[in-house]
């Protein structure tokens, strides 16, 4: 196993490469039911969804682990899960048949898949400018830490302000702060697997405080009804085939280009933490990276899972010590256990349900405002996103902020993020600000050729919904 992945190369040991592997599930395993919850609202088997969930992103963290060696974590993308629910599947009412949205995902895995073999997309990367590159890490960053906040209870949802201070009368609240403390302290103390000590710690708290209870049961049976989704029949026709509409073929361009560029900007901002981007801000063994995450989009979709991709989660993993494959293959191994014993990982990763909340964290993360049914916070693992996403953080001190060129995509690009809550929107951002600012003034060939396809494409994105309402007409 040490040769295998290069563990002693790469300055770690088995041991905290286990640990990281649980730290990063522990962090991401809320999306075994965060996932089913939101796909079933379009009409997804919940359980199915649960099993497809667990068992897609289980396959693709081992293969990651294994062709990759690099310690990045996979599963059904949190957003992408939205769009596929509200807007490909229940667009305008339209009834689409949830095989058909899966269809769509499909379709776009495979069209992005062939992207990477053809070399497009590692050097679309390439052609991104180094302090766009870093600014893409620290808007991340910030983006994880409001994560927390937010799934904590720390910050809450404001009509006015947006957002205000969260209600510390509530016990999910003070979990939150018991891990985050937790955290500092094994961090002050230099205990190894920090993070993974806090998530321990607030978990123990969370029983304390009642806002977790031990599991009644600890097994259940997996369920398979949303495997092979585009190739099962519906309505005497394959769903795959039933893709070739204005309105479905522009989903496809839209899902796409967000798993495009949300998976640039997470390799980015892990491997600057993980030591695996050189000093001109190119990631090594990129191609493999982009190759298994492409196809773990077409995988999403052949399971019924929605788009899995590449998560910023893994992050914590890497502030655990994380520095190989194994990494990823343990959190894989979790993810594929999980399918038996859900009920145990829903006491640490799951949600805990607050009725009639006004932190309506699943609708915020989809970009949804209207309230549906109860909130569902995640302060067992809040307070291992807010550490992460500091030391995301310091790589701010690298852009050349006296450089107006430099910093005003880049700072558009850290607050994009964030305060759009989707990385593609905010890398849009900043991409289009680079190439209008070099045009004025009169830099046009300082930018690189494929900077202006991509900005040109986020153009289009960004102006998605008035094209999908004229289609609709």
């Amino acid at each position: 196993m040490i040769n295998i992945f290069k563990i002693r190369e790469a300055g770690s040991t088995v041991r905290r490469e286990i640990g990281a592997g649980i730290t990063t599930f522990m962090t991401m395993a809320y999306i075994i039911f965060v996932n089913p919850a939101i796909l079933s609202n379009a009409g997804v088997p919940f359980a199915g969804a649960a099993t497809a969930t667990a068992l897609g992103a289980a396959l693709m963290c081992i293969c990651m682990g294994v062709i990759t060696n690099r310690p990045l974590a996979m599963a059904s993308g949190m957003g992408i899960n939205a769009v596929v629910t509200f807007s490909v599947i229940g667009f305008q009412q339209a009834n689409v048949p949830w095989q058909v949205g899966m269809s769509v995902v499909f379709a776009e895995g495979v069209i992005i898949f062939i992207l990477v073999m053809t070399g497009l997309r590692e050097a679309v990367m390439n052609a991104i400018p180094h302090n766009l590159k870093r600014a893409i890490g620290v808007g991340i960053g910030l983006f994880i830490t409001v994560i927390g906040l937010v799934e904590g209870g720390i910050i809450r949802p404001a009509p006015v302000t947006l957002v205000t201070l969260g209600d510390f009368t509530q016990n999910y609240a003070w979990v939150t702060l018991i891990g985050l403390l937790a955290i500092l302290v094994f961090m002050a103390l230099k205990v190894k697997g920090n993070i993974l000590c806090g998530i321990i710690v607030a978990a123990v708290a969370a029983l304390l405080l009642g806002v977790a209870k031990p599991p009644a049961t600890l097994v259940g049976s997996p369920d398979f009804s949303t495997f092979l989704a585009p190739f099962q029949m519906v309505n005497g026709k394959l769903p795959v085939l039933q893709i070739f509409t204005p309105v479905l073929l522009m989903a496809v361009f839209g899902i796409m280009l967000t798993d495009f560029f949300d998976t640039m900007g997470t390799v980015v901002a892990v491997g600057e933490q993980a030591g695996f981007v050189d000093k001109a801000g190119k990631v090594d063994n990129i191609r493999s990276i982009l190759a298994v995450d492409s196809a773990a989009a077409a995988v999403g979709g052949l399971f019924g899972a929605s788009s899995i991709t590449t998560y910023i989660e893994s992050a914590a993993g890497v502030a655990d010590g994380g520095r190989t494959g194994l990494t990823a293959v343990v959190t894989g191994i979790l993810f594929a256990l999980a399918v038996f014993f859900a009920p145990v990982i829903a006491m640490v990763g799951g949600g805990y349900a607050v009725p009639n909340a006004d932190h309506y964290v699943m609708l915020i993360k989809s970009g949804f405002q209207a309230p549906v049914g109860p909130a569902f916070m995640f302060p067992i693992t809040a307070g291992a996103l807010i550490v992460v996403g500091f030391l995301m953080m310091r790589i701010i001190r690298e852009i050349p902020w006296d450089d107006f060129e430099e910093s005003f995509p880049a700072f558009l690009t850290v607050l994009g993020i964030p305060l759009t809550y989707n990385i593609s929107y905010g890398i849009g951002f900043g991409f289009i600000s680079h190439v209008v600012i070099k045009l004025l003034h009169g830099k046009a060939r300082q930018v690189h050729p494929l900077m202006y396809v991509v900005s040109a494409a986020f153009v289009v994105a960004f102006l998605e919904p008035l094209f999908m309402k004229l289609l609709a007409r």
